[in-house]
């Protein structure tokens, strides 16, 4: 006697599914097209074996033939036609009725082009459902038995039906479309977010970069004539610069190339983070900005959030630099309970009381807003700038 164990049970039954799974996901996989024309098909015949087993002889089997296969073609036709499709097809049924050559399945067929009308019509051609349907149910029972004879519960229930599947149709369109519309109102959402995101990041980068350039140029140039070694040290800070600059700009331009082949094959550089900040601390030490940094070694942030905390400090330094230096300045980044403080302060002239605020300043406020932060901005007590962000961390 063969032995059984619970595991020759237990392989049977992915079998089974799999069996079962495969013709449906071949099914799924029909045109619809192919489905319509299937489903014209399996009506026609259906309706001519009911018409040879049936007392249907003679002329009236030729025009219920001809009228079934008016109904098949409106079942094929549906989608692309639907409004026509009812129509005709619900003048087919009143026609049969009148012939008394009707079968059971030709309202079987009207009601799936009501279905199609409220489904696949534009609204305002969905709309004419009601009353085809309407005109085509009074019809019906006009022809037989005859509305004298026509109990009016038979007629109101049928009439509900009919006007119950256009509606569900109907309703079915009117949600895909209200789908459809959330879709794009999210899609142009994301595409106005990224914009203002790659705004931003060419701001910080880009404006960060000309002030540095701009004063290191002149310092450059003053001292050309008396000084060639710190010439020569400034020009080469410039050109670190800009080649930090480049891959910068194409990292935050990546997003915008229209060749995704391109983005997969060439990955963009990676962003700044809070290992990049002794570096910016450097370049601004060469353009005449004495900055201390206060960094905890052990802190860890996730990824968009050191960016944000790096551009905070470059945005910081870069109007220090525009608008305070020769100066001292002093970078703090520390995690404060469940949130990261980003301090800048400097010794400068600080800020008068009708100053405005700049775009780097606005551009700071987006930054911590968007992470759900608090920022702080103004005259130290102790003179100068002062400018402190706290970051909550996930």
């Amino acid at each position: 006697m063969a032995d059984a164990s619970p595991r020759d049970g237990a392989d049977e039954h992915p079998v089974r599914v799999d069996g079962l799974a495969r013709p449906l996901r071949r099914l799924a996989g029909l045109s619809p097209l192919t489905v319509d024309v299937g489903l014209g098909t399996v009506f026609g015949l259906v309706v001519a074996v009911e018409a040879v087993r049936g007392p249907t002889v003679g002329a009236a089997f030729g025009v219920l033939a001809a009228l079934t296969l008016v109904l098949a073609g409106c079942l094929v036709v549906r989608r692309r036609f639907p409004l026509a499709a009812l129509v005709v097809g619900t003048a087919a049924l009143v026609a049969e009725s009148f012939l008394h050559v009707m079968t059971v399945l030709s309202p079987l067929a009207t009601l799936v082009l009501a279905y199609a009308v409220g489904q696949y019509a534009t609204p305002a051609r969905a709309r004419w459902g009601p009353p085809v349907i309407i005109v085509a149910v009074v019809g019906v029972f006009a022809g037989t038995p005859g509305l004298a004879y026509t109990n009016p519960a038979d007629l109101v229930s049928i009439l509900l039906v009919w006007l119950m599947v256009w509606g569900l149709g109907y309703s079915t369109a009117r949600r895909r479309e209200e789908q459809e519309r959330a879709r794009r109102a999210l899609e142009c959402q994301v595409v106005a977010e990224e914009r203002v995101r790659v705004s931003r990041e060419l701001h910080d980068v880009v404006g960060h970069t000309v002030s540095l350039l701009v004063v290191q140029a002149g310092a450059a140039r003053l001292t050309l004539d008396r000084d060639p070694a710190m010439a020569r040290s400034l020009l080469e800070g410039m050109e670190r610069v800009g080649r930090s600059t480049l891959a910068d700009l194409d990292r935050v331009l990546g997003a915008l190339r229209s060749d995704p082949t391109e983005l997969r094959d060439a990955p963009a550089p990676p962003a700044p983070g809070l290992a990049s900040l002794p570096e910016l601390v450097t370049r601004f030490a060469e353009s005449g900005v004495d900055v201390r940094l206060r960094l905890d070694p052990a802190l860890r942030l996730p990824r968009d959030l050191e960016l944000s905390t790096y551009r905070i400090v470059q945005e910081a330094l870069t109007n220090t630099l525009k608008h305070a230096a020769p100066c001292s300045a002093t970078v703090v980044v520390e995690r404060v309970n469940g949130s990261v403080v980003v301090e800048v302060s400097d010794s400068g002239p600080g800020v008068g009381p009708t100053e405005r605020r700049g775009r780097g300043l606005v551009g700071i406020a987006e930054r911590v807003s968007m992470s759900g932060g608090v920022l702080e901005h103004g005259n130290a007590d102790s003179g100068g700038f002062r400018l402190r962000a706290l970051l909550p961390v996930p």
